[in-house]
C-alpha cells in the first residue's frame, strides 16, 4: 500500500510539473503574439502598358479562323525591361503553354477552323460574309499574346485562353 501512495504522489508531482510548464509556455507565447505586427512596406503599383508595335501592317482575315497574336521582338524587349525576370518568365511561360493547349484543342476538335499567326502585324482586319469589317489595333491589347475567334458572321471575340475548349464551342455553335 505504501508503494501505491509513493507512486500516486510521484504521478501527481509529475502532473503538476507538466501543468505548470505548459501554463508558463503558453503565457510566454501569448506575449510574443500580442506584439504589434510589423507593417508591410507599401508599394505603388503602376499600370504598365505594352510598348507599341514595331510594325504598322494589317492582316486581313476573311475565313473562319482562330487568330493567334504575339508581341513582336522589340515589344518583348520593352516588356522585359519593365518587369522582374521572374514575372517576365512567368508571362512568357503562360503564353507558350496556353497557346500550345489552344492549338491542340483546335486541331483535335475544330479541324475546319484555320489557325492564323499574327506576329508582325499591328492591325487585324476581320471581313464578314456581308462585306462589313471589324478592325482591331493590337496596341490596345495589353497582353503579349492572345487568340481571336472569327466565324465571318459575328464580330471577332478575344478568348480567355485557359478556357478555350469551352469558349470555342459557345462562339462557333451559336
Amino acid at each position: 500500500m505504501k508503494n501505491l501512495s509513493v507512486f500516486t504522489v510521484s504521478f501527481l508531482h509529475a502532473s503538476l510539473v507538466l501543468v505548470l510548464l505548459t501554463d508558463f509556455s503558453c503565457k510566454g507565447r501569448a506575449k510574443e503574439n500580442t506584439a504589434a505586427p510589423e507593417e508591410t512596406p507599401k508599394t505603388n503599383h503602376s499600370i504598365i502598358k505594352k510598348p507599341p508595335s514595331s510594325f504598322n501592317d494589317t492582316l486581313t482575315i476573311d475565313k473562319e479562323s482562330a487568330v493567334i497574336y504575339y508581341a513582336d521582338s522589340l515589344q518583348m524587349e520593352g516588356i522585359k525591361a519593365v518587369n522582374k525576370k521572374t514575372v517576365f518568365d512567368m508571362i512568357t511561360h503562360d503564353c507558350f503553354y496556353q497557346i500550345k493547349n489552344a492549338r491542340a484543342e483546335i486541331s483535335e476538335h475544330w479541324k475546319q477552323i484555320h489557325i492564323i499567326e499574327a506576329a508582325k502585324f499591328r492591325y487585324l482586319l476581320f471581313v464578314k460574309e456581308d462585306g462589313r469589317s471589324s478592325c482591331i489595333d493590337l496596341n490596345q491589347k495589353n497582353d503579349i499574346c492572345g487568340i481571336f475567334l472569327f466565324d465571318r458572321k459575328k464580330d471577332p471575340v478575344l478568348v480567355d485562353m485557359p478556357n478555350i475548349n469551352t469558349q470555342i464551342g459557345f462562339y462557333f455553335s451559336k
